[in-house]
């Protein structure tokens, strides 16, 4: 899962000096196109001041309800796959841009007005939020408790405008990201995972995001002039600040692919009458429903193997998914039980025929009642001889629509063909089996600029493709793509020790 969600509101906060008479200390520029950062340094000549700095810093709120539902469902905020990294994008224009400096991403301790604001060049617009008022509700105004938003220190203190750090999962843990702008010109792309995690379970205070010089180079005697980031008022889309939460939520079904002493997993759904039910049982009809509640029984003539099987739990606090059960288990080659009354084993099935095809039984752990029988084809790991060359694979789309509307959550199911697989001869229709590949990632690119929006997220597997009994496929959260714009699938394959990108999958498809 690779989401990205837009800011709900930015600002920038100075003291800017205006024509050596005054600091604009009140001015706001809430509705600004960009988020400008700087720091002057003896550039202005304010009476009765010496070496007079002036400063910047920004203020950028993300809403995270819809994050947080998923909390309840998908995403598991303690998973070592869930990130969040924070995004502004770098705005090249006319004027200079500093380099060799750092920004600092903190979480706010108070929340701020985005304010109705434009004017970047006399700052006369007067509103909230600006360097001496976060907010202003029902006519009473909140200020910062040190200007500029100025006053940090540790979680739970009193009178912080910012948080700098504090005691998350009984640790006491820096709560600042920061990146280094080396040329300047660089988008900030900062992990932020630690403060969205613990904004998420109530632990930081959901008011957004502070981004500053750090302190040394907000205080020394060096000019720095200007940093600027397109705003949430940018016209384009694709520029505006943005969280990317990546989490691994991909479903590995090894129904068409169980290969010997490796182990894999079987699903196993229930739906009745067209919604996800648990399975029953008894005069009650008791929902089966928790860990180890069914059993998956495997049998080969004589030969039989008993699997405990779970209901599938997924989210922070682990809750079940009706009507989705799973066994995870392997089967030995080396197995040298006895399959028949000829005393054959199990053995030798497998070195004479290479593969066996199992009964599979999903009951009641005491076997008083079946809910479910097929087949289970197990095989020997692919072996051949060493081939530098990729196999040639064949791709098509099979459920993606042409066009889709913003927040919607569709299945992008996936037939992968691959040509160097020998074909059967059949004399009445048959259907072609997808090739199953473990590690298939897909990128979403805007069709008309080329411009990546979701890339290839390979480390925690946030763009990973699921497989199930038919193939493969992902979940395409159209929330994640601006409305109004038109889009291309891209594939990356990393299997048969090779890496191929396949460009353009299936046809284009576009978000209203």
């Amino acid at each position: 899962m690779y989401l990205i969600y837009t800011a709900s509101k930015d600002t920038y906060i100075t003291d800017k000096i205006i024509d050596g008479a005054f600091r604009a200390t009140d001015a706001n520029v809430g509705h600004a196109g960009t988020i400008d950062l700087f720091k002057l340094y003896n550039e202005s000549t304010l009476s009765n001041v010496t070496g007079a700095a002036e400063l910047s810093r920004a203020l950028v709120k993300f809403d995270l309800q819809q994050l947080k539902a998923l909390t309840g469902s998908v995403i598991d905020i303690n998973s070592s796959t869930f990130k969040v990294k924070m995004q502004m994008s770098n705005l090249v224009g006319g004027t200079a841009t500093p380099s060799n400096f750092s920004l600092v991403v903190t979480p706010l301790s108070q929340s701020f007005n985005e304010g109705f604001g434009r004017d970047v060049a006399l700052f006369s617009d007067l509103d909230t939020a600006n360097f001496l008022t976060a907010s202003v509700s029902a006519g009473s105004a909140t200020m910062w408790n040190l200007s500029g938003s100025g006053r940090g220190g540790l979680l739970g203190d009193d009178n912080l405008d910012f948080i700098t750090s504090g005691t998350i999962d009984g640790s006491l843990q820096s709560l600042a990201s920061e990146q280094t702008f080396v040329l300047g010109t660089e988008d900030l792309f900062v992990d932020v995972t630690t403060l969205i995690s613990a904004t998420l379970d109530g632990t930081i205070p959901d008011h957004g995001f502070r981004i500053a010089f750090t302190g040394s180079e907000e205080q020394d005697a060096k000019t720095r002039f200007v940093k600027r980031f397109a705003s949430v008022q940018s016209s384009n889309p694709l520029k505006k600040p943005q969280l990317h939460v990546i989490f691994d939520d991909s479903t590995t079904d090894s129904g068409a692919n169980f290969v010997f002493d490796y182990s894999g997993s079987l699903f196993l759904n229930n739906f009745v009458r067209g919604q996800r039910t648990n399975f029953v049982s008894g005069n009650a009809a008791s929902d089966i429903s928790g860990d180890d509640c069914l059993t998956l029984r495997l049998e080969f003539h004589d030969w039989s193997k008993n699997i405990l099987a779970s209901q599938i739990s997924r989210g922070t606090d682990s809750s079940t998914v009706t009507g989705l059960y799973s066994a995870s288990f392997a089967v030995s080659s080396f197995d040298t039980s006895y399959v028949n009354t000829e005393n054959e084993k199990l053995l030798n099935f497998i070195n004479s025929t290479g593969s066996i095809t199992f009964d599979t039984i999903w009951a009641s752990n005491d076997a008083s009642v079946g809910y479910h029988t097929g087949t289970l084809e197990v095989k020997r790991s692919n072996s051949s001889d060493y081939i530098s060359t990729p196999h040639e694979l064949i791709f098509k789309v099979m459920s993606l629509p042409s066009k889709m509307q913003h927040n919607e959550t569709l299945k992008i199911s996936i037939f992968i063909e691959n040509k160097a697989t020998p074909q059967k001869v059949y004399k009445v229709p048959y259907r072609l089996k997808s090739t199953i590949l473990s590690s298939v990632y897909y990128r979403i690119r805007d069709l008309d600029r080329g411009t990546e929006i979701i890339p290839f997220e390979t480390a925690s597997n946030g763009t990973k493709l699921s497989t199930d009994s038919d193939g493969m496929y992902f979940e395409l959260r159209t929330q994640s793509l601006p409305r109004g714009r038109n889009y291309t699938l891209d594939l990356l394959v990393k299997d048969f020790g090779q890496e191929q990108i396949f460009l353009d999958v299936g046809s284009g498809f576009r978000v209203e």
